[in-house]
């Protein structure tokens, strides 16, 4: 038969560390504020006139957004419905930002088939790609924000192919080969 023998440990008890004494803070002396007079100095302000300037200059203007797309060239479009009538790309009048005559077309195709290139202010942030399709991104997300604004003009730029999505893209380089297809040259000996 087996007996276990328990030895008990003996507790230790740990004292609290003592609290030291805070020194005392020094005395931080009391800086005076210029006083302001608030008497009248001739200007003939009211609240009323601060909250009329306040919210003309919050409101936002109106627009309206869409996002084209072709390859791998990003165009984010917006069709203000006031303000001067301009068409900028990046900042730039398209006129400047494409410089070839081709391009401009593709860009405004679908603002001129609707007739409306010089009735709204158009603001576009495109990034990615070459120029045309850049200027093909710009022609989707221009359609696609003037179905946006009056729905009626689907119809029309449907027909001309405006709103479709070009699914065309690059295709990859594959390993052994040149290019995505192209192989290297074979030669017998």
């Amino acid at each position: 038969m087996v007996t276990k023998t328990t030895t008990k440990k003996p507790k230790t008890t740990t004292k609290a560390p003592e609290k030291k004494e805070k020194a005392p803070e020094p005395a931080v002396e009391e800086i005076k504020q210029p006083v302001i007079d608030m008497t009248d100095d001739g200007d003939d302000f009211s609240v009323e006139d601060f909250k009329i300037e306040n919210d003309l200059a919050a409101k936002p203007d109106r627009y309206f957004e869409a996002i084209g797309r072709r390859k791998t060239a990003v165009a984010r479009v917006r069709l203000f419905t006031r303000g001067d009538k301009t068409f900028l790309v990046n900042g730039v009048p398209y006129e400047k930002y494409f410089l070839m005559e081709q391009d401009r077309q593709t860009a405004t195709s679908s603002m001129r088939k609707m007739k409306c290139l010089d009735k709204f202010r158009v603001s576009i942030v495109v990034k990615g790609g070459g120029r045309n399709s850049q200027a093909e991104a710009i022609r989707h997300g221009t359609a696609r924000v003037l179905v946006d604004f009056n729905n009626n003009f689907r119809k029309r730029l449907r027909k001309a192919g405006f709103l479709t999505r070009d699914p065309r893209m690059r295709e990859r380089k594959k390993f052994g080969l040149k290019r995505a297809r192209k192989s290297p040259q074979w030669s017998k000996r």
